[in-house]
This record gives C-alpha cells, structure tokens and sequence, in this order.
C-alpha cells in the first residue's frame, strides 16, 4: 500500500482542527490509559492499521498492560476491564458502529452511572474524534511506522 498524500502538508489547517481536538482530550479529566483503549477499540473496529499501531504503543505509555492491549478486542469475553470500562468500551462501539442502530439507551445510562454527564461527554468527543482520525488515516492510506 502507498501513502495517497500527507493531508497536512496539503492543507495545515485539517491537522491543526484535528489537533486541537486532541488536545481538549488530554484535558479531560479521564483516565489516560482509558483514553488510549477507548481509541484503541474504535480504531481495531473500523479497521485502521495506522491508528491500531499508535495507540497500542499509546496505550503501553500510558501505563497499560500488554494483557490488556491484547484482549481489547475482545473486552467482553475477559475478566480483565472494570465495570466502567466495560460501559466506556461499548459506548466506544455502538457510537462507531453508530449506523447500525446507534447508542442505546441501555448504554447510555450504564455509562452515566459511571462517568456522569461530563464524563460521558467528554467520552462521546474522544470517540467522535477518533472516528474522524481513523477515517483521514485510511481514506490518505497513512502507512503505521515500524518500531
């Protein structure tokens, strides 16, 4: 596969918006390592190579286990994710997943129940702004760097 164009260099301004989003992330008040799976997760689902790689490394730095990085892909079939990261992690598929029925509201609540609704919000943005990470790198066929 070949790179169709670095975005950035054709227009700043895409990567600025996008980096701005970025950055209101990192200032939320939710758990990093929560943050790197939650974006882990969403790009694992829409198949994004270039993202898959950045945040399991992400997630590594963040404190996360191997363990856990791993079996991201199935959350739901392991023991190893807490209740309200089990609520984060669907949350984080049905609003990927959005057209295939949405955000239930039996998920919804679940995640209020642990975040809030300024933690739920603050998840709902990072998983919006991950989709739209994931959708610039695989439409732009951005290549994942080798270790």
């Amino acid at each position: 596969m070949t790179e169709r164009m670095n975005i950035d260099k054709a227009e700043p301004r895409i990567y600025k918006a996008m980096d701005a989003a970025d950055r209101q992330i990192a200032a939320f008040d939710l758990d990093p390592k929560l943050v790197e799976l939650v974006k882990l997760r969403a790009s694992q689902i829409n198949g994004c190579g270039y993202c898959v790689n950045t945040h399991s490394k992400d997630a590594r730095k963040a404190g996360e286990t191997e363990q856990r990085v791993f079996a991201i892909a199935a959350w739901w079939e392991t023991p190893f994710f807490t209740l309200a990261e089990q609520a984060a992690l669907k949350l984080t598929e049905e609003i990927t997943r959005i057209g295939e029925g949405g955000l239930s509201e039996d998920t919804y609540q679940k995640a209020l129940q642990h975040f809030g609704n300024t933690g739920v919000a603050q998840l709902i943005f990072t998983v919006v702004t991950i989709n739209s990470w994931n959708r610039i790198a695989i439409s732009m066929h951005m290549i994942a760097e080798k270790d």
